[in-house]
């Protein structure tokens, strides 16, 4: 199975940091954010990295080229039309040869044991589709979560602030099938003009009845979101979360 790492945005909300990095490149206690991701990746067991890039996409080829350096392979596609999460999904079709496919946002950090986590359950369990969700007191900023036994009902982006009954977030990180990219192709741009990866998996759900198997991060596990300057700021002046990330020994990683 590959893994797909969505790197293509402009990262308007940290500026000033991104006029001059790529946000999946900003320096975090000496290493890109990107290079996290992508240890996480394999530590999980991932061999084959499909990175999604666009903004200042030379900054991310040069630096980990083919991925010979991290014993992985990697491979790159650009998403030509900023065209939201759905669009940078699409582009990756035909690198995609397998019937499943691993896919995380490029813009957050998660304890690496739960890559690892969600790809043992994919294997054990059989499940086609397979969504991380995270706590938050209020999912307003991301993707409102409402699930029962284990298996999505409905996901609500961007819910009005204090409406939201849940308090589960999309975290940005999943398993999909290939079926995906049939959902995706029948979609028209939303008002923001972006083809929508929540509204594909609500057709998934309600039309095509998938079963989506949620996987709930702990409230008190550690998830880093750079699409938010305070929290990139927090995180570069105190490095006590990088140990949240690993509990294992790290000597396999770069």
């Amino acid at each position: 199975m590959k893994a797909v790492i969505l790197c293509a945005g402009l990262g308007k909300r940290l500026r000033p940091y991104t006029d001059t990095y790529q946000k999946s490149m900003i320096l975090l206690h000496s290493k890109p954010l990107l290079e996290y991701i992508i240890n996480g990746l394999i530590y999980a067991g991932f061999k084959s990295v499909i990175i999604v890039v666009g903004y200042r996409k030379e900054q991310i080829i040069e630096y980990f080229k083919d991925g010979n350096e991290w014993g992985i392979k990697i491979e790159y596609v650009e998403q030509k039309v900023l065209n939201g999460t759905g669009g940078a999904v699409l582009v990756c079709e035909k690198l995609i040869q397998d019937s499943h496919f691993f896919l995380t946002w490029g813009d957050i950090l998660v304890p690496y044991y739960i890559y690892k986590d969600v790809f043992a359950i994919f294997k054990k369990e059989n499940q086609d589709f397979i969504l991380v969700t995270n706590y938050t007191a209020d999912p307003y900023k991301g993707g409102a979560i409402y699930y029962e036994n284990d298996l999505l009902v409905d996901i609500i982006e961007k819910p009005p602030k204090g409406k939201s009954k849940s308090n589960l977030n999309n975290c940005g990180i999943f398993i999909f099938s290939s079926e995906i990219f049939e959902v995706l192709k029948t979609l028209e741009p939303s008002k923001r003009g972006e083809i929508e990866l929540t509204e594909a998996i609500r057709i998934g759900i309600n039309i095509r009845k998938w079963k989506i198997r949620i996987f709930k991060m702990e409230k008190n596990q550690f998830r880093g979101d750079f699409g938010d300057i305070t929290t990139y700021e927090k995180l570069c002046e105190n490095s006590s979360w990088v140990s949240k990330l690993v509990n294992y020994n790290e000597d396999h990683i770069k």
